[in-house]
């Protein structure tokens, strides 16, 4: 049986949120002493430390060193290819049960360390403390329920009919070979750990690439894992993605690419990991996704729902709010609401209990923030936010306000682009099939949500909708926050490259190949 880890909702639901604080705080105090450590590449089974080394700083204050981490070169990441090749042959004749136990193991020696790990990427990420936990929940989720489907698929090995009793046959999906894992700073445990796994767990060999800004969170997992497989089955390098993540698409040894990222990164890397032969490359690429909120929504739930899901860990999800289409006749009554909302939040430290917004991940990120809203204050109207903090407080992290746009042309790039920001821009409609048609007017397709009392409203919105995970009426996030098993996260048009959602039942298969054996009596 596979059941969700939740901690979170656990705790609320057994009236244990006080418990949850103090075991957290008592993980960020252990954190604290343990920062500013070296750490290894990991590959072919030996951990390889290096002098030349770039820095992990906290987001939430860069004078905090989390971790330093060797840059990576070609070479590096070439050998650990290489390494992959070479346990290919062991790891994929593995039998499937004895590698279902081992990733079970590992998430539940993940489930005995969350505090701890949810304390490290707090500092690594600017997560607060719900949003890491809900993080590494996820990665547990991952690996148990991967498993689970692993078991109740035997291997995805089954017989078939045929109607000469001479001939036996069988379907087996198998492993292609090496992945190259290339994994984003903001589920540094979630998705790169469910992306390695999906691989992992079917046979195949990896090499996994962090993203810079966050490789600690990635570490722990290959660091438990790395030494019950054989050498070289898991590899683990860190570095710029000009370099290693370049290598990783260019080399004709990878036989599969896992990528979670940017449309422009995805799609530049797709044609070229695939203009010699055809060769899988799972992708999820992002969201500008929209929430419609009709004459007949709770004002209350929808308010809620949108600033969640928008400013939930500074909209730096693929998944976060950026659109939103509110009917004329209630428009100013939510704008009121989700401001006053959205003026209450506390924007400070992550690990901090009250806070419930951190900083965005880099200095590239509060750049592209100041260009939006220079760009909104030019063709738009600010209702609130809109400034970056640099207060004795938040002096030495990236720290901005939640901000909310109005009165953008509807074609406006900030009404198209994915931000990755606490940056949401509000529309108002007239009749429900132009805010529909208004929703789908993207090259994305990820999710999308809709708060309406009205159940034709609601069928209406799912049987229209071109997005692959939608919502109604989700007070506790409009467009974010899918759950393993419940929830496969799976994207349309450009927003992801194979339409099977990571936590379903499909996703394991996208890693094997069929193939078809008959036996001859």
């Amino acid at each position: 049986m596979f059941e969700n880890e939740f901690t979170w909702g656990n705790a609320i639901a057994n009236n244990a949120t006080d418990v949850f604080h103090e075991q957290f705080e008592k993980a960020v105090e252990q954190v604290k002493n343990n920062l500013n450590k070296e750490y290894p590449l990991i590959i072919n089974g030996k951990e390889i430390f290096s002098k030349i080394q770039f820095e992990v700083k906290s987001p939430s204050d860069t004078t905090i060193i989390v971790a330093k981490f060797p840059k990576g070169t070609a070479n590096d990441t070439n050998n650990a290819i290489k390494s992959a090749k070479d346990a290919f042959f062991e790891w994929s004749n593995t039998p499937y049960q004895t590698r279902a136990k081992i990733f079970k193991e590992c998430a539940d020696l993940f489930s005995k360390q969350k505090f701890r790990l949810s304390a490290i990427m707090s500092f690594e990420n600017g997560k607060t403390r719900i949003e890491a936990m809900g993080d590494v929940d996820e990665a547990i989720d991952f690996m148990r329920f991967y498993a689970y489907q692993l078991e109740i698929n035997k291997g995805f090995s089954k017989e078939t009919e045929h109607p000469n009793p001479k001939e036996k046959t069988r379907t087996i999906l198998k492993p292609y070979g090496v992945w190259g894992i290339i994994a984003p700073f903001n589920f540094p445990s979630a998705i790169a750990i469910g992306m390695t796994t999906g691989a992992l767990i079917t046979g195949n060999t990896t090499v996994l690439k962090p993203a810079s800004d966050t490789p600690l969170s990635s570490f722990e997992f290959v660091n438990a894992i790395y030494k019950k497989l054989p050498a070289g089955a898991i590899n683990f390098v860190t570095g710029p993605g000009s370099v290693v993540g370049k290598t990783l698409i260019e080399s004709p040894d990878v036989d599969g690419i896992a990528f979670t990222g940017s449309r422009e990164v995805g799609m530049s890397g797709y044609k070229t990991f695939t203009q010699n032969e055809t060769k899988p490359f799972i992708s999820e690429m992002g969201g500008k996704n929209p929430t419609i909120v009709t004459k007949h929504a709770n004002l209350e739930k929808a308010t809620d729902g949108v600033m969640r899901a928008a400013f939930g860990y500074g909209g730096q999800k693929c998944s976060a709010c950026s659109r939103v289409y509110v009917q004329k006749e209630i428009a100013d009554k939510f704008i009121e609401k989700l401001i006053e909302k959205t003026k209450s939040l506390k924007i400070g430290l992550p690990w901090k209990r009250d806070v419930f917004l951190g900083p965005v991940i880099n200095e590239a990120a509060k750049k592209k923030f100041e260009a939006a809203v220079e760009l909104a204050k030019k063709d738009g109207e600010i209702l609130v936010g809109g400034t970056i903090l640099n207060d004795s407080q938040h002096q030495n992290g990236y720290y901005v306000t939640p901000t909310i746009v109005t009165k953008l042309p509807r074609d406006h790039k900030l009404m198209k682009e994915e931000l990755f920001l606490p940056f949401l821009c509000i529309d108002q409609y007239d009749d429900f099939d132009e805010a529909i048609n208004l929703a789908n007017q993207s090259e994305y397709g990820l999710t999308a949500g809709i708060f309406s009392d009205d159940k034709k409203q609601v069928d209406d919105f799912f049987d229209k909708i071109q997005a692959g995970t939608v919502y109604a009426n989700r007070a506790a996030s409009a467009t974010t926050a899918a759950l393993v098993r419940s929830q496969p996260f799976v994207g349309w048009k450009h927003s992801g490259s194979t339409g099977k959602g990571a936590g379903g039942e499909n996703y394991l298969q996208q890693f094997m190949r069929a193939q078809t054996q008959t036996r001859c009596d």
